[in-house]
């Protein structure tokens, strides 16, 4: 694998968990929306990451690719909807409440989206780490050149 091969696997790191961010920062912004256009309270979302290189299908084709050193990288496969149910909680007094008192609420914990935003800042971090180390060396290579 080539210098430049990196940059495309740590590029396109960098727009998948730039994505995924902003999903995160979706699901807290909505954290309290009971009523969508859809109907109902707001789903939590999540991010589906999948390899930009298919998988090989056999034992040679898997060789084949350890072989030949091939690029790979990383993109958002889905955006899915969380299947869990709504937070019920009890206020009759919410012109959403059902005829019992219960409004329906998000399935969204801050705390754990701000723990997968703090996972998605580092992971973009240390990708573009990575480029900046990728790019010194690709400056050093062709410095070795002159």
């Amino acid at each position: 694998m080539n210098l430049f091969g990196v940059l495309d696997i740590s590029g396109s790191a960098l727009t998948a968990e730039r994505e995924r961010a902003e999903i995160v920062t979706s699901n807290l912004a909505n954290a309290e929306t009971t009523n969508t256009p859809e109907g109902g309270p707001y789903k939590r979302m999540q991010v589906v990451f999948a390899s930009t290189h298919p998988r090989p299908t056999g034992f040679s084709d898997a060789l084949a690719s350890v072989a030949d050193l091939q690029v790979q990288g990383v993109q958002v496969q889905s955006v899915v909807a969380d299947s869990t149910a709504p937070i019920q909680r009890y206020d009759p007094g919410n012109p959403e409440a059902d005829a019992k008192g219960f409004v329906s609420y998000p399935n969204v914990n801050p705390s754990e989206e701000m723990v997968d935003l703090m996972g998605a800042a580092r992971s973009y971090d240390l990708n573009a780490s990575a480029i900046q180390a990728t790019k010194a060396m690709i400056q050093s290579s062709i410095q070795i050149l002159e």
